[in-house]
C-alpha cells in the first residue's frame, strides 16, 4: 500500500484499490455482475429520458454547460462530463427501477454509472476500462454508505455516499494518481449532498434520492482532482469504523450483493405487490370484488401513504397505489405511474381500500430483509393471507439472464423499437471486447420518437 498520512490511512487504501484493480483478475461471477449491472442501467436510462423529469434535467444540463464529449441518453445530444451525468443520472432513476443495496437502504449504480460513462467517453476509454471502472465505483460506493449510515443518526439517501464511489471510478478512468485518487474521494464526500431522504419519501419529488447530482459530484470530483485540487481524509478515516468496511476491499465484493427491481417504484411497496397478488390469486378475487387490502410490513414503508398521486414521483412513493394498479394490471411498469392513469377512478378506489400496519417481527428484520405480507377480503366474505414476502430480484433470489434480459426488453422496446433494443443488448454483452464505446453511446444516444414518450403527469 502507498505510504499517506496517518490521518488518511483507509483513504489511501481505497484510492489504492481504485488504481490497481485489474479487470482480468475479477472473479467470473463479478465481471457477469458487472455486464448485468450495465444492461440494467441502460434499460432504466432509456425508458427513464421519456419522462418529464429527465427532459427537463436535460434541457438544463445542456443550458448550464453546453455541449460536449458525452453522451445525454435517450436524447440525440451531448454534453460535457459534468452536464451528461447529472442529466442521466435523472434518466437512470426517474421511473425507479434501477438496483440498489439493501444494507444503505439506496442506489449505487444510478450514480457511479453515469460519472464512470461520461469520464469513459471523455477519456475514449474501451468497454474493459468502463466495466473496471464500474467496479470499482459499486465498491466504493456502497462501502461509503455504510460508513455514513454509522456516522449520522439521520438517513441519508444516495447522494450523500454514492458520490464517493462515482468519484474513484471516474478518477481511474481519468487516469488519477493514488494521490489524487484519495483527494477525489475527500472532495466527493464534502460536496456530496446530505439527502433527508425521509422527508424525500414524505414529500416525493423529482430530487430522487439525491442522484443526479451525486453522478455530478462525482465526475466533477474527479475532474478536479486531476488538477490538483485537494480535499479532506474522506470518511473511510472518519472514527473507528472505517478499517472494518475497507480491509475486504478486492477480497469480498459487494456488487453481487446487489438487488435489481422488478417494479418501477419504491423498493418497500414491492413485498406488497407481491402478498397482494399471492392472496389475490389464492381466492381467485378481481379487483371489483375486493373490500378490503390491509398489507402489514416494517414501518419505513408505512411513510409510502398517497393513495392519490398527483406526479410520477407521488405514484411511484405510493404503497397503496402500486398495489392497486398491480392488482389491476399484473404488473407497475412506467405506464401505471406516468399519464393518464393517475387519474384513472378505479384505481384511485382501490388504492383508497389499502390499509398499512406495522408489523412488529418485520419491523425487527428490516433493513436486512425488507417483508411484507398481505391480507384480502371481497365481498361474499371470504378472506385470504399471504405468507410474508421479499421483493424478488434480492440477492438470494435473483433473477435470471433471462429475466433480466426480458425487463431490459420491456423497458427499452418502446424508446428504441426491437431492433435497436437487441443490438443495444448484444453490445452490452460484448462490451468486455469493445475497443471503444462508440457502439453502445450511439444506440444510447438515440432519441425516442415523439409517438414514444411518456406523457408528463
Amino acid at each position: 500500500m502507498a505510504a499517506g498520512p496517518e490521518s488518511r490511512r483507509q483513504t489511501w487504501r481505497v484510492a489504492d484499490f481504485a488504481r490497481a484493480l485489474c479487470w482480468e483478475d475479477l472473479p467470473p461471477g463479478v465481471r457477469s455482475q458487472a455486464i448485468r449491472c450495465v444492461l440494467d442501467l441502460c434499460g432504466a436510462a432509456v425508458a427513464g429520458s421519456r419522462t418529464e423529469a429527465a427532459q427537463t434535467a436535460a434541457a438544463y444540463a445542456l443550458y448550464a454547460h453546453g455541449t460536449g464529449p458525452s453522451t445525454i441518453i435517450g436524447t440525440g445530444a451531448n454534453s460535457t462530463p459534468v452536464g451528461a451525468a447529472l442529466a442521466n443520472g435523472f434518466a437512470v432513476s426517474a421511473l425507479d427501477i434501477d438496483d440498489g443495496y439493501r444494507p444503505v437502504k439506496g442506489h449505487p449504480g444510478a450514480v457511479v454509472f453515469p460519472a464512470v460513462l461520461a469520464a469513459a467517453e471523455e477519456a475514449k476509454s474501451s468497454g474493459i476500462e468502463l466495466l473496471t471502472a464500474l467496479v470499482i465505483g459499486y465498491e466504493v460506493a456502497m462501502r461509503a454508505g455504510r460508513i455514513l449510515h454509522l456516522l449520522y443518526d439521520v438517513y441519508h439517501g444516495s447522494g450523500a455516499w454514492a458520490p464517493v464511489g462515482a468519484a474513484a471510478g471516474a478518477a481511474r478512468l481519468l487516469g488519477c494518481n493514488a494521490q489524487q485518487t484519495q483527494h477525489a474521494l475527500g472532495i466527493a464526500e464534502f460536496h456530496a449532498a446530505m439527502t433527508p431522504e425521509m422527508r424525500s419519501v414524505e414529500h416525493p419529488s423529482m430530487l430522487k434520492d439525491g442522484i443526479g447530482w451525486g453522478a455530478m459530484v462525482g465526475i466533477a470530483s474527479a475532474q478536479l482532482a486531476a488538477r490538483g485540487f485537494t480535499g479532506l481524509p474522506a470518511l473511510f478515516d472518519a472514527g473507528d469504523v472505517g478499517p472494518h468496511i475497507t480491509e475486504s476491499l478486492g477480497d469480498k465484493y459487494l456488487i453481487l450483493d446487489l438487488y435489481f427491481k422488478p417494479y418501477a417504484c419504491c423498493r418497500w411497496a414491492q413485498p406488497a405487490i407481491e402478498g397482494a397478488l399471492s392472496a389475490a390469486y389464492q381466492i381467485g378475487a378481481t379487483p371489483a370484488d375486493m373490500t378490503r387490502v390491509r398489507v402489514h410490513t416494517f414501518e419505513a414503508a408505512t411513510h409510502l401513504r398517497s393513495a392519490v398521486p398527483r406526479t410520477t414521483e407521488e405514484a411511484q412513493f405510493s404503497l397503496p397505489w402500486t398495489v392497486a394498479c398491480a392488482l389491476i394490471d399484473g404488473v407497475v411498469g412506467p405506464e401505471q405511474v406516468v399519464g393518464e392513469n393517475l387519474a384513472d377512478p378505479t384505481r384511485q378506489e382501490l388504492a383508497a381500500l389499502v390499509e398499512v400496519v406495522v408489523d412488529a417481527e418485520l419491523e425487527e428484520a428490516f433493513p436486512e430483509q425488507a417483508l411484507a405480507w398481505v391480507e384480502i377480503e371481497t365481498t361474499d366474505g371470504s378472506r385470504a393471507r399471504s405468507d410474508p414476502f421479499s421483493a424478488p430480484g434480492d440477492a438470494h433470489t435473483p433473477f435470471s439472464d433471462t429475466e433480466l434480459t426480458e425487463k431490459f426488453r420491456d423497458l427499452t422496446t418502446p424508446v428504441l423499437g426491437s431492433h435497436r433494443t437487441r443490438k443495444l443488448a448484444s453490445v452490452i454483452e460484448r462490451l468486455p471486447d469493445a475497443p471503444d464505446l462508440d457502439e453502445i453511446t450511439g444506440l444510447l444516444r438515440c432519441a425516442a420518437s415523439p409517438d414514444a414518450r411518456l406523457q408528463p403527469s
